[in-house]
């Protein structure tokens, strides 16, 4: 059930970071993506009825054990420091723009 749950928030939003609500690294994430002005769905999984089984299906399904948990355009990105690496490698933007999680601006 959980792990169904969490692969249908990935296919039906353009980028989904399942958290916890007092973890700094998913703060920081968040933070990141409000910033780029990005929609994004949060799950956080310590206020979730079910965020113990979403987690142990996130770390069956992408081998990742902790959050944040990143997915933009359903695929997984990883955690804290990928996303962030992503984004000073200058590669974030464009994957976020392309999943439609940022208006490209018209000139």
């Amino acid at each position: 059930m959980a792990s169904a749950k969490a692969k249908e928030l990935v296919s039906s939003n353009p980028v989904v970071v399942f958290s916890k609500s007092y973890c700094p690294f998913c703060v920081d994430v968040k933070k990141l993506l409000t910033e780029l002005n990005s929609s994004f769905k949060a799950i956080e999984l310590d206020l979730e009825n079910d965020g113990g089984e979403i987690q142990s299906a996130l770390h069956e399904w992408t081998g990742q054990r902790t959050v944040p948990n990143v997915f933009i355009g359903g695929k997984h990105i990883g955690g804290c420091d990928s996303t962030v690496g992503m984004h000073k490698g200058g590669k974030l933007v464009p994957l976020l723009t392309e999943a439609g999680a940022i208006a490209s601006k018209s000139s």
